[in-house]
This record gives structure tokens, sequence and C-alpha cells, in this order.
């Protein structure tokens, strides 16, 4: 993974830290929790179904 992106993602959470979590554990998350929570955060953002799951037209 690119160290410039991670960077990027690890000050966006350090900034508006998740609810439950403070920036200093941001800090001291290693990268692949950073990722894996980052994923989990986010993802229902692409789910092209709905939230009614599947869609037969």
């Amino acid at each position: 993974m690119d160290k410039i992106l991670l960077e990027r993602l690890r000050n966006k959470y350090i900034q508006n830290p998740p609810e439950g979590m403070t920036a200093n554990d941001i800090k001291h998350m290693s990268d692949s929790d950073l990722l894996d929570m980052d994923y989990f955060l986010n993802e229902d953002e692409d789910d092209e179904f709905g939230e009614e799951g599947f869609y037969i037209f």
C-alpha cells in the first residue's frame, strides 16, 4: 500500500475520529487496522443494489 495514501487516510481520521475512538487511538493504530477500519466504515457506500437489496427490472 502506498505510504502517502495511508498517511492521508490516517490524517483524515485523526482530524475526525469515528465515534468511540480518539485521535490518539488512530495515531497508534497499525496500517492494517487503519485500512480495515476504513473499509468497514465505508463498505455500504458502493452498494449498487440500495438498501432494499437486489432489484429485478
